[in-house]
């Protein structure tokens, strides 16, 4: 089949790829951008991921319903957010550490409750074949895109723009970056800080529910990979911008499709080291993008990495 395609089915193939690998990252960094813009950060999306993902498969497969399971995977995400926002909020509480002890937390109840559902089939989430003009199965593959991706790419436009633009997102800056000033104004930091980080708990299981309920598509304990971890550096390289997240998001995921796409026209050498693409991106990018001068240029100004 690759051969309909000539020398253009690995570059399909990898922007089919990475729409598909990169909506957990986007719907985890988008989440981690609202909570950093807040000043916390939250290193416990990792857990959020996992349990999302358990939570939203173990939904579908009980209730037949696919929206059922995303709805169930925001909430528990929000929750595990609003655990975090709420133990955070107590004086001399590091929030890199507590994050850390969540993810743990998070990755553990996801493992206890998820294994009746590792052998049950779940109904996917339903995608949109914007291919169907096409008779080559290639490009009808790529270019079939989950209803989520979607969401995920209006969602960091809308808060691009509400960032900037409304009452919300001017309270969330101020908070973020002095909370002195934000008290002088009347704002309650800590309140804002647990929305924030419960509505970034809230995107990242809805990620979770992506993986499980339509790619990969499964419940299993190794499902996420370090996802949750590597959108948290994801949002670093974007400078907490939603749009840049989007495109670095687009990024991450054509570097984790590289090895599928060079599998699809027969290339085996070395197959599984091109699965290490996402993590050599982290590293590579997170250096290029530093400097001595301006090493977090763009972080809000109460963030625990700036301080």
């Amino acid at each position: 089949m690759s051969g309909d395609l000539g020398i253009w089915t690995v570059p399909l193939a990898m922007v089919g790829g990475a729409i598909r690998v990169s909506t957990p990252f986007l719907f985890v960094s988008l989440g981690e951008t609202i909570t950093e813009r807040s000043g916390r950060i939250n290193l416990g999306l990792e857990g959020t991921l996992v349990l999302g993902a358990m939570a939203a498969y173990g939904t579908a497969v009980l209730t037949g319903s696919p929206w059922a399971g995303v709805a169930v995977a925001g909430l528990a995400g929000g929750l595990l957010g609003l655990l975090h926002g709420f133990i955070c909020s107590f004086p001399r509480v590091n929030d890199v550490a507590i994050g850390i002890a969540l993810m743990l937390f998070g990755t553990g109840l996801a493992f206890f409750f998820g294994k009746p559902f590792i052998q049950p089939s779940a109904p996917p989430l339903p995608a949109i074949p914007f291919g169907a003009w096409s008779d080559l199965p290639q490009v009808q593959a790529a270019l079939r895109v989950n209803v989520l991706f979607l969401a995920g790419a209006a969602l960091s436009v809308a808060l691009w723009w509400g960032l900037r633009n409304t009452r919300a997102g001017l309270i969330l800056r101020v908070v973020g970056d002095s909370a002195d000033a934000a008290r002088a104004l009347g704002y309650d930091v800590d309140r804002v800080r647990l929305v924030a980080t419960g509505i970034g708990g809230v995107l990242a299981g809805i990620g979770g529910a992506y993986l499980s309920l339509y790619y990969p598509g499964s419940w299993n304990e190794g499902i996420s990979s370090g996802q949750g971890l590597m959108a948290v550096a994801l949002v670093i390289f974007a400078r907490w911008n939603p749009l840049a997240c989007f495109g670095a998001a687009l990024l991450f995921g054509g570097a984790g499709a590289l090895g599928p796409a060079l599998q699809s026209v027969g290339v085996s050498q070395g197959y599984y080291l091109f699965y290490a693409a996402p993590y050599v991106l982290t590293l590579v990018l997170l250096i290029a993008t530093s400097s001595p001068d301006r090493a977090l240029a763009g972080a809000p100004g109460e963030l625990s990495l700036s301080k």
